[in-house]
């Protein structure tokens, strides 16, 4: 809804103008003085002011000028009984949207009143545009051309194009915020505005007056009226990130918006109507929190209309290189920096790293890395010492004395990052990591090849300087170097 105040010095005009424009569906205050309007326009969040010209004390002119050095924002309708064209240029030049004689016909106020708004939405909205296109949230920012990743792409156009809520999971790091990001730029709303919170950041009456904004006075500290995110995203998209941090009291709240699109700001009275499509993330397991209590379960499902589950790094490995070359573009871009490449022996360890903290992990490191590099390749001693402390498999008593069948050496498991190997050779990479070594006659039984293809492999795998040869003969094992 939005806030129009009123200023002008006769009360019974500011009776009348009110009763019209909260018919209209406007919010209405009014002032009869300059001095508590000025007041006004720094407690409220204002989306336009319509001022009369001559008053006692300090005249229209004055006011708007006053007005422009503290909200430049706002449009602002002067009205006057005594209009002449020099007057409605001078406006005109200082500031003002357009120029009102009275007495008015209440239709050509509300045009006049609507165009106003509408001139003021789109200035925010192009304003919020161009920064998003600046930071270039964009699907194509989402990095990663792995399986499963394109599994996530495809739910992504096909939910974009509804206004069905999105519940996004997957670990701290994972990307969830851009997953949302991309939701939005891909459905119709892309041109209005994506508003974000992050529930675990604020305790539970600030999130309150973060979601549903709060009158002036409505507790301490409140000291001006403020609108919230969710009338912000209005016609857009609100994202809730962390949504199950949650209280049980503001879950009854959201949900009550979800089931009627309907809020009351904290303090007030008015209810407001609202038309935001929401999307949410979590790194907790919500069914689990509902199974415990704390989590409502009929919220849980109004939530999870539709659910993305972003994947771990360790879980595509082979999006690693793709991300490594984009986060290496960024940092030198960000830094003022010389691109750099990352060499063979860097990238191994980059591979074989967990990467607990996920992509925003990698981002870190790869940024770290080009500062501390004097050449033009990363190379190991480029990189964090904690990518060192994670030991590379290799065989160990368990694995040298185990007997493995024929439907264990062929497991699917994820396949290695691409590292100018074919498809047996990134397939051998993975059966080393998941069992410490490989031998030649295992290499043949999971690739159903000869014995001598299987030995021209192996030799060129250890001529990469990727695996090292360990004992002679039948005995022969290739572990990962």
């Amino acid at each position: 809804m939005e806030t129009i105040l009123i200023v002008d010095d006769e009360k019974n005009y500011l009776l009348v103008l009110e009763a019209l424009l909260v018919d209209a569906g406007y919010e209405v205050i009014t002032s009869d003085s300059t001095t508590e309007a000025l007041k006004i326009t720094m407690s409220h969040d204002l989306d336009l002011v319509i001022t009369d010209m001559r008053m006692p004390g300090q005249d229209g002119m004055e006011f708007l000028a006053q007005l422009r050095s503290r909200q430049p924002d706002p449009p602002v309708i002067m009205m006057t009984a005594y209009a002449t064209v020099e007057k409605a240029v001078e406006a005109m030049k200082r500031g003002a949207f357009d120029y009102i004689t009275k007495p008015f016909k209440n239709e050509e106020l509300i045009l006049t009143i609507r165009k106003a708004i509408e001139m003021h939405r789109l200035k925010q909205e192009n304003r919020l545009l161009s920064r998003e296109l600046q930071e270039r949230f964009q699907f194509g920012n989402i990095v990663g051309k792995s399986k499963i990743m394109r599994q996530v792409y495809e739910i992504i156009e096909k939910v974009g194009q509804t206004r069905a809520s999105v519940l996004i999971t997957g670990e701290s790091g994972t990307g969830k915020e851009l997953v949302a990001r991309a939701i939005h730029f891909n459905s119709p709303r892309r041109d209005k505005p994506f508003i974000s919170v992050n529930c675990s950041a604020l305790s539970e009456t600030l999130l309150e007056s973060e979601l549903f904004g709060h009158e002036r006075g409505a507790f301490t500290g409140a000291v001006t009226q403020r609108k919230g995110r969710f009338e912000l995203a209005h016609g857009g998209t609100l994202f809730l990130d962390e949504v199950g941090d949650m209280s049980p009291a503001l879950q009854v709240k959201l949900l009550r918006v979800l089931q009627e699109m309907k809020f009351e700001r904290v303090g007030g009275t008015k209810t407001l109507q609202v038309d935001a499509r929401l999307v949410t993330a979590s790194t907790r397991e919500l069914d689990r929190e509902v199974e415990l209590g704390r989590f409502r379960e009929d919220l849980y499902y109004r939530l999870k209309v539709v659910h993305i589950k972003v994947p771990p790094l360790r879980e595509r490995r082979d999006d690693i290189p793709l991300l490594v070359h984009h986060f290496l573009e960024k940092a030198a871009e960000a830094n003022r920096i010389p691109v750099k490449r990352v060499s063979h022996e860097a990238l191994k360890y980059l591979y074989q790293y967990d990467w607990t903290g996920n992509v925003r992990e990698l981002e870190n490191v790869i940024e770290r890395a080009i500062i501390f590099c004097d050449g033009d390749d990363v190379r190991p001693q480029d990189l964090p010492e904690e990518l060192f402390q994670q030991r590379l498999p290799g065989i160990t008593k368990e694995t040298s004395g185990q007997t493995q069948t024929t439907s264990d050496l062929a497991g699917d498991g994820e396949l290695l990052p691409y590292l100018g190997l074919n498809q047996r050779q990134v397939k051998a990479m993975n059966f080393i990591k998941k069992n410490g070594y490989i031998t030649n006659d295992y290499y043949i039984q999971i690739n159903h090849i000869s014995d001598r293809h299987a030995r021209r492999d192996l030799r060129q795998m250890v001529d990469l300087d990727i695996v090292v040869r360990v004992g002679k003969g039948r005995s022969t094992r290739y572990v990962l170097k």
